[in-house]
C-alpha cells in the first residue's frame, strides 16, 4: 500500500506566513523559514510554499524567502507564485525547490507546463487549481490570482488538461472550504482524482484527523495540505500521523 504523504502549507504575504478564511481576512502566522523547520521537525511530508500576492501583484517570487525556508529543510520544498516563465522556474529551482507550483500563469498559458516539465521532468511539475462550487454546487470553476479571478474553466476537465500537458501532480483547493476547519471537500477531491493517474493533493478544510482519514478514503486523495491546524497549534504533524496508522491509513513516520 502507497502511503499517504501529509503536507503543511506555507501561505506568504510580503516575506510572512499568512492564513484566512476562504482566502480573505488574512492574519500573521509567522516566519516562513522558522516554520518550515518546525512543520518538517513535526513530522511533514512535504513543504509547500506559495507567495499568496505575487500573482496579483504581477511580481515574481520572492526569491531570498525561498531560499531561507529551503536552507531548514531536508523534506521536499514545492514552490508557488509569480512563476510566469522557464526562467522564473529556474530561478526558483536555483535558489533551492524541489517542485514548483503553477496556476494562474498555466491557466494563462497551458503550454508553460509542458515547458517547465520538458526542462525539469514532470516530477517537479505541480499544478495548483484553485476551486469553487458552482451551478447550485454541480460543478467547480478554477479560479486565478489568488482567488480573485474566475477563470472560466471547470476545475476538473482543467486537470485533466493539465496533466495532459506534463502535470506531475494537482494541488487541489477547494476555495469553499479553506481555513473553515470543516473538513475536505471530499467529493471535489474525488471527482479530481478519479479523473487522473497523477497524484492530487487535497487541500482546503482540515480541521482534525477524521478530516484526513475522510479524503484519503472517500476523496481518494494520494496527500492531504493543510495550514491553519499546523501553524496555531490546533493540531501535532507527528500526533496526526500516529491517529492516522491507528485508523489503518498508511503513513510515513511517525505512526
Amino acid at each position: 500500500m502507497l502511503t499517504k504523504r501529509i503536507i503543511a502549507c506555507l501561505d506568504v504575504d510580503g516575506g510572512r506566513v499568512v492564513k484566512g478564511v476562504q482566502f480573505e481576512n488574512l492574519r500573521d502566522a509567522g516566519d516562513p523559514a522558522e516554520l518550515a523547520k518546525a512543520h518538517s521537525a513535526s513530522g511533514a511530508d512535504e513543504i509547500v510554499l506559495l507567495d499568496i500576492s505575487a500573482a496579483h501583484q504581477h511580481r515574481t517570487t520572492l526569491l531570498d524567502t525561498v531560499r531561507r525556508a529551503a536552507g531548514q529543510l531536508f523534506v521536499p520544498l514545492t514552490v508557488g507564485g509569480g512563476i510566469r516563465t522557464l526562467e522564473d522556474a529556474a530561478a526558483v529551482f536555483a535558489a533551492g525547490a524541489d517542485k514548483i507550483g503553477v496556476n494562474s500563469a498555466a491557466l494563462a498559458d497551458p503550454a508553460l507546463i509542458t515547458r517547465i516539465a520538458e526542462r525539469f521532468g514532470s516530477q517537479a511539475v505541480v499544478v495548483a487549481i484553485d476551486a469553487k462550487r458552482c451551478e447550485g454546487g454541480l460543478r467547480w470553476e478554477a479560479f486565478t490570482h489568488g482567488g480573485r479571478a474566475a477563470a472560466g474553466r471547470d476545475a476538473i476537465a482543467w486537470a485533466r488538461e493539465a496533466e495532459s500537458r506534463g502535470a506531475g501532480e494537482i494541488l487541489l483547493t477547494s476555495m469553499d472550504r479553506d481555513g473553515t476547519a470543516s473538513g475536505f471537500d471530499c467529493k471535489l477531491t474525488r471527482a479530481a482524482a478519479d479523473s487522473v493517474r497523477i497524484p492530487v493533493i487535497a487541500s482546503g478544510g482540515a480541521g482534525g484527523a477524521q478530516h484526513f482519514v475522510e479524503v484519503f478514503r472517500e476523496g481518494h486523495a494520494d496527500a492531504a495540505l493543510a495550514a491553519s491546524i499546523f501553524h496555531y497549534g490546533l493540531s501535532s504533524l507527528g500526533d496526526l500521523k500516529r491517529q492516522l496508522g491507528s485508523q489503518g491509513i498508511s503513513v510515513r513516520w511517525p505512526c
